[in-house]
């Protein structure tokens, strides 16, 4: 996989990032910002003799501007077809000859690359990884050819999938002014059109040690590691601050609505969303609740109530981007099953926003949702991989420490404060609600 398939996928939550190392280890993280400005983060895992090695870089599609979308996710691509000491496709080779499993993927706010590998194979892929930081090659053909892997990818991806597009649809009707409007992927114009000065320019802006982080978790020696990361990475020149993302998506100021038709659907989908906060806010531990309250698996009051209970949709699911760096959307979806009207879905879902600010939820009901995040919070633990990803995103979003306080403040929610940003943040005149419908089959021609 080298791109997520969907804004859905793209939005990654913190239950399935959020797992501090000092939960299971004490304070062992060695933390240190090299002097070309790339932050290192090494935690000793001696359980099992593996390693997962991480390189993520401060760029998603929020960086990009109209005419040029998609290329944090191209670029993403040709990371991987070679430089001047590692031919195409060898990067690949050589992790899977030792055993291991590379891969990547680009968000709205980064585009990271990791590996798990055998822990004495790791000096091979820090070394692979400080290459390819300012060495790649972007040869022209090599780029026309994955201009039509990334073709392809959208075409399966949003053209031909009804959730993808309908999700990409919703993201440009929320967001007017900030980035977060257009898709991961890019449109399909800008991809047929991006060109070996554009990715080059891109790469030399954002592909810098100081634009960096490298998190290495697993059976290793921190000091060890360090000393090898000074020796390949310190040599690497800092580059020039990235431009800042200033765009500011001003208040919404009425619903938006929106109905698309899709040749090919076989079911209505009606995505409803709201405009709200992420980490930065007081609020974010309890939208997070409310999230999983709504619409985290089959026991969540969505998933009961549409599809177990009202008998009017396949499925029923949400999100909520909690580590997102700038404001995103609360979404909330569901698949109308065959012969139920998306209205009736949408006014389902609708009723549940309302209950949620009528009623307190039952003290039962939260008890088992902050269950639910601790538990998936621990479980992870167990893989280095998922305790690199934690180092990083939390490191994104400000430090690596933030990921020790994230259960404490879930821990905190109560019924009154779920009540409260329900209430605050989905108004019925601020929420956005995109429809997929089946298009009618196009009707014979007179004979």
């Amino acid at each position: 996989m080298r791109a997520l398939p969907s804004v859905l996928a793209g939005l990654l939550t913190v239950a399935s990032l959020a797992t501090p190392a000092s939960a299971a280890t004490g304070n062992d993280v060695v933390a240190t910002t090299l002097d070309n400005g790339l932050r290192v983060l090494i935690l000793e895992d001696h359980r099992s003799p593996v390693a997962s090695v991480h390189v993520w870089y401060r760029v998603g599609s929020r960086n990009e501007r109209p005419g040029a979308t998609g290329l944090a996710h191209f670029l993403e691509h040709m990371m991987f077809k070679g430089t001047r000491a590692h031919g195409k496709g060898e990067f690949s080779r050589l992790v899977e000859q030792s055993g291991g499993q590379d891969n990547a993927f680009t968000t709205q706010d980064v585009t990271a690359y990791y590996t798990n590998v055998a822990a004495d194979k790791v000096d091979l892929v820090l070394s692979l990884e400080a290459d390819r930081m300012r060495h790649l090659r972007l040869d022209p053909r090599a780029i026309d050819s994955e201009r039509q892997v990334v073709l392809e990818e959208r075409r399966t991806r949003t053209e031909d999938d009804p959730d993808g597009l309908v999700s990409e649809e919703m993201m440009s009707l929320a967001f007017k002014a900030h980035p977060y409007r257009w898709p991961i992927i890019g449109w399909m114009e800008d991809i047929r059109r991006i060109g070996p000065r554009e990715l080059l320019a891109f790469y030399d802006a954002y592909y810098r040690p100081n634009n960096a982080i490298l998190a290495v978790v697993g059976d290793v020696k921190a000091e060890a590691i360090l000393a090898r990361v000074r020796r390949l990475f310190g040599p690497i020149a800092r580059g020039p601050a990235p431009p800042a993302v200033t765009a500011v998506e001003p208040p919404q100021i009425d619903e938006r609505r929106l109905v698309v038709k899709k040749a090919g659907a076989q079911l209505a989908i009606v995505n409803v969303a709201w405009h709200v906060p992420t980490f930065r806010s007081g609020d974010a531990p309890a939208l997070d609740l409310l999230s999983t309250i709504l619409s985290e698996g089959r026991a969540s009051r969505l998933y009961r109530k549409l599809v177990y209970e009202g008998r009017l949709a396949l499925n029923a699911g949400g999100d909520y981007s909690y580590t997102s760096l700038d404001p995103n959307i609360f979404w909330l979806y569901a698949t109308a099953l065959p012969g139920q009207a998306p209205e009736a879905v949408e006014q389902a879902m609708l009723a549940e926003i309302d209950l949620v600010k009528a009623e307190p939820v039952p003290a039962e009901e939260l008890a088992r949702a902050k269950n639910q995040i601790e538990s998936d919070f621990i479980w992870r633990l167990d893989s280095v991989h998922s305790r690199a990803s934690a180092l990083a995103r939390f490191e994104m979003m400000g430090s690596w420490r933030l990921g020790d306080r994230y259960l404490e403040l879930i821990r905190t929610v109560t019924a009154a404060d779920i009540q409260r940003v329900a209430r605050t943040y989905f108004p019925a005149d601020r929420r956005n609600v995109a429809i997929l419908l089946p298009a009618e089959p196009p009707s014979a021609p007179p004979r």
